[in-house]
């Protein structure tokens, strides 16, 4: 067996989770940055994001596809935090809102949903610069 197959076996991706800042807006009592903890995506999972958010625009005469940047970006945070959970029934019935999705928007702003959604798509491989992998791995 190869040293890259003995890595891939001793360190599936199933369960990659990272804590991350994304705004000094959260802070504790202390002052404290509060962070999120976030898991990482699967492909079937982003594709099934981005198929959701796919949608016909009738009103083009070649029926253009059109795809919805904002749902995929809500989809990946509200499927994808860990710490806080946005699907937690409770939170969202304390705040008057009927779904994940509205809770969502009630709670972060629309800069941090999409902050969220870049440090989760990062944990999960999309957005890396390679050349700044192959630097660190110099160092």
């Amino acid at each position: 067996m190869s040293t890259l197959q003995q890595f891939l076996n001793s360190n599936p991706v199933d369960n990659l989770t990272a804590e991350v800042a994304i705004s000094n807006r959260f802070k504790d009592e202390d002052g404290n940055v509060l962070k999120f903890t976030i898991r990482a995506m699967s492909a079937d999972d982003m594709a099934a994001y981005q198929k959701r958010a796919m949608k016909i625009n009738p009103k083009s005469k070649d029926r253009k596809v059109e795809i919805d940047a904002s749902a995929i970006s809500k989809a990946i945070v509200i499927n994808h935090t860990v710490v806080p959970s946005f699907k937690d029934a409770e939170s969202i019935r304390q705040l008057g809102c009927t779904d994940a999705d509205e809770y969502l928007q009630k709670v972060l702003l629309a800069g941090e949903i999409e902050e969220l959604s870049k440090e989760i798509q990062q944990i999960s491989g999309y957005n890396t610069n390679f050349e700044e992998l192959v630097d660190e791995a110099k160092n």
